[in-house]
């Protein structure tokens, strides 16, 4: 075989042996690069480019928990080309999760050994260089010491809280104190509520009448001066005012000091009202019995912190039982509204935790439509911590009397703003039944539910409730800061209902200048108490 290459080198030609002229002519390529390989290399190099930088751009975008664009590819091939494991896919051992679920260790205190804190653990784990087994134990005992310690505080906290909320603050007491002495020395402090000229107002059925039942002055002094100020006929606002024997004098002494002309306001305490005098009131003497189970229910504060296998949120609603509001008189006189106001045909009860900031008279262009109570339902609406609450929550269904008699999922409905039709109620038995059921949940233990006014209210009122719109009363702004100041202005009324009461300083911030606004602090007594927004 021989073989030729061309003087040009462009040429190499083979010619095999045996006297056969076959040969083989290879052209070589021309050692000059052409301008179309030229641009044909660049154009590539371009797209290969950008197609590099919008996978990079995707992969930050969408963030290393997400897989959804081809730029997670890699990340899925890469691992298995280098025959490396996918951390994506690495689980944890199950020499773990048996000893995560094992029987209890013991209790770890905080004097022992276990890590106190995240970074205390990872530097012994990466000291001691452990296996899983030990990791786990280690784990499990630090996790157990913090959840024993965030109970403790949460319970703590709770305590303090409802010390807090039940407890008179000395500025209160104050001011109680010094409208007595005003009562007793300063004529101008015992006027008759209202004026003798106004007096048959108080009967009026074409005026808006509105009923508070109270015993802290200041409380009543803002729900007053926030219900008058934003009436568009503040002449035809007439306010009940009722309270007890003891706070009786300091009430008219405020309000004969302060007067909201052209406003009627009328203060009386319970002695004063002729049906409670007149002979036995049933539900008042079921609250008494109530007011004295209470007193040792389950032990007092002590017995409840001290149960250590009790959850925190299950021990705060314990206290909340013990709170001196739900003994008193003044929560429970609602039920007797049409007796102690036979002359009126329709009123609207305000609580002394709310703040009233539009005019209230369309109130009483709501037709009811036979019901009795109007009242704002707390199952729906855009806040689902608030409004998510349904009979369920109120009452309890493991006891047979209330599971055979309502539904567990039937919505609930709030005090603290209700419109009270007195001539419909008149015709119906509902403070009998409200009566009946106290009989009932003190016969049963205090067991057909746990706290509070509103579960023997939303029993003896089942099937007598007309849902009015949300606007007209916000809830919630005594136990939770969700609820921002933009929202809260919007609505008609706002209830501070929880142990946060806007007078004591475990307020929320945020919200308090919604009630504060309505303090007088120029006034001689407001100063001299030290009663501050």
């Amino acid at each position: 075989m021989q073989l030729h290459i061309s003087p040009s080198m462009r040429h190499v030609t083979v010619f095999p042996g045996k006297g056969v002229r076959e040969f083989i002519k290879v052209k070589v390529t021309s050692r000059r690069l052409s301008y179309k390989m030229v641009i044909y290399s660049l154009l590539f190099m371009t797209f290969l480019l950008r197609f590099i930088f919008v996978l990079t751009a995707m992969d930050t975008i969408e963030g290393e928990t997400q897989c959804s664009s081809l730029g997670c590819i890699g990340k899925r091939l890469g691992p298995r080309m280098w025959r490396r494991p996918d951390s994506a896919s690495v689980t944890v051992p199950e020499e773990i999760y048996r000893m995560l679920e094992g029987p209890e260790p013991d209790e770890p205190t905080a004097g022992s050994d276990v890590p106190q804190t995240l970074e205390e653990f990872i530097e012994e784990m990466k000291s001691d260089r452990t296996d899983a087994k030990t990791f786990a134990l280690r784990l499990r005992a630090m996790v157990s010491l913090l959840d024993q310690k965030t109970r403790v505080a949460k319970i703590q906290e709770y305590l303090y809280r409802h010390v807090a909320s039940s407890s008179i603050p000395k500025p209160l007491h104050c001011l109680a104190l010094r409208l007595a002495q005003e009562h007793s020395t300063n004529v101008g402090a015992r006027h008759q509520l209202p004026a003798p000229e106004r007096v048959p107002a108080l009967v009026d059925p074409e005026l808006y009448h509105f009923v508070l039942a109270s015993d802290n002055v200041l409380a009543a002094a803002v729900v007053a001066a926030s219900l008058v100020a934003n009436a568009l006929l503040p002449g035809s606002v007439v306010l009940h005012v009722i309270t007890d024997r003891k706070t009786y004098a300091p009430m008219q002494a405020w309000f004969s000091l302060h007067p909201l002309a052209p406003a009627v306001v009328e203060v009386k305490a319970l002695h004063h009202f002729d049906w409670f005098t007149r002979g036995r009131v049933p539900v008042m003497e079921a609250m008494e019995k109530d007011r004295a189970a209470r007193s040792h229910f389950r032990g007092g504060s002590s017995a409840i912190v001290a149960n250590v296998s009790e959850k925190p949120i299950i021990v705060a609603a314990k206290l909340q039982a013990l709170s001196p509001k739900y003994h008193s008189v003044m929560n429970h006189i609602r039920i007797h509204l049409p007796e102690l106001f036979p002359s009126l045909n329709k009123v609207v009860f305000l609580d002394d935790d709310v703040v009233v900031q539009a005019d209230l008279s369309p109130l009483w262009d709501i037709d009811l439509q036979g019901k009795v109570n109007g009242a704002v339902e707390t199952c729906r609406g855009a806040d689902k911590f608030v409004m998510s609450k349904r009979l369920k929550h109120y009452l309890n269904f493991s006891h047979p009397l209330i599971s055979k008699n309502f539904q567990p999922d039937e919505c609930a409905w709030a005090y603290g703003m209700n419109v009270f039709d007195l001539e419909a109620w008149r015709k119906t038995n509902i403070s009998v039944t409200y009566y009946h059921w106290l009989q009932m949940n003190l016969e049963s233990d205090l067991s057909l539910w746990q706290l509070g006014t509103l579960p023997p209210g939303l029993i003896a009122f089942h099937g007598h409730v007309h849902v009015i719109d949300p606007y007209w009363h916000m809830l919630g702004l005594g136990y939770q800061e969700n609820t921002t100041v933009e929202d809260a202005e919007k609505a008609a009324v706002v209830h501070f209902n929880g142990r946060a009461k806007p007078w004591l300083d475990i307020a929320f911030p945020e919200i308090r200048p919604l009630w504060a606004k309505y303090l007088n602090l120029s006034d001689k007594l407001i100063r001299a108490c030290n009663i501050r927004a």
